[in-house]
């Protein structure tokens, strides 16, 4: 399907994810960008984009959804209060996201990975401590559930840029 040409258009219908449910969207030139910015940061990352195989190191990916909270701040102090913070703007979109879906998965595993990771001894490797992680298949479900809720927000800034994602 052919991408939508962003400046035609008007009003679009999103599906929001972690429970928020729909919201109509109407053009803004700069919410435009900023949910190009928000949408390139969010899948290019372990948030979208499932590490193939085995080998992916736990405390990477909780890094890498963390350093969301960063870019996502940067966008929108950038984009300034045109972004807005009501429930259908790009900007109050962005805040519920970091707060309602990020900050929850965040603050619980974060201090139980902690707690695993001071156990490690000198002699064996980040890799091989981590793969004996007893928490490691509650983890990896919990983060493939988050990641389900990511693509839904992610199709939805696409929706918001013009653009069609499969």
């Amino acid at each position: 399907m052919p991408n939508r040409d962003p400046a035609k258009l008007t009003k679009v219908s999103l599906s929001l994810p972690f429970g928020m449910g729909k919201a109509e969207w109407e053009s803004d030139p700069a919410e435009r960008k900023a949910a190009w910015a928000l949408y390139v940061e969010l899948i290019t990352r372990v948030a979208v984009q499932k590490p193939e195989g085995e080998f992916w190191l736990y405390r990477e990916a909780l890094s890498s959804l963390y350093s969301l909270f960063d870019s996502t701040r940067g966008i929108l102090r950038e984009g300034g209060p045109t972004l807005g913070g009501t429930r259908n703007s790009v900007g109050g979109i962005a805040m519920a996201v970091l707060n309602v879906g990020l900050r929850p998965f965040l603050s619980k595993w974060h201090p139980v990975l902690l707690a695993w990771e001071s156990k490690r001894g000198e002699q064996i490797g980040v890799w091989e401590h981590e793969s004996n992680w007893p928490e490691a298949e509650r983890f990896r479900s919990e983060m493939e559930a988050l990641r389900s809720e990511l693509r839904l927000y992610a199709k939805a800034l696409a929706t918001m840029c013009g653009i069609t994602v499969s």
